[in-house]
């Protein structure tokens, strides 16, 4: 925890912790896990002195997302995701597909 965090801060940190080990996740993970996620909550609500964009325009807490952005990464979903898409939506000629042309058919 950063120096100077609030109480409440560090309370929600051990929390996160605790929730991550119990989910499997090694010590070292879930430290990092429950860092930036509470970095992350003080910066969206004016604690810290320097945040990102997306810390601060996120119209919901991490919490209230619910991993909704989880496993997507920088570049969004992977082709064989977009790939199961395609299935779901019968998309003809979806097997020749690569990422990119997945994408434009799914309307990404």
């Amino acid at each position: 925890m950063p120096a100077g965090s609030s109480k409440k801060r560090e309370r929600q940190y051990e929390h996160i912790k605790e929730s991550a080990e119990e989910r499997g996740e090694s010590t070292k993970r879930a430290k990092e896990i429950a860092a930036r996620t509470v970095n992350k909550e003080r910066a969206r609500a004016g604690e810290s002195k320097t945040a990102s964009k997306t810390s601060t325009q996120d119209k919901k807490s991490a919490y209230q997302r619910g991993g909704e952005r989880s496993h997507s990464g920088s570049q969004g979903p992977t082709r064989d995701q977009l790939y199961e898409e395609a299935k779901k939506k019968n998309i003809e000629g979806r097997s020749s597909m690569n990422k990119k042309e997945l994408k434009r058919a799914l309307g990404h």
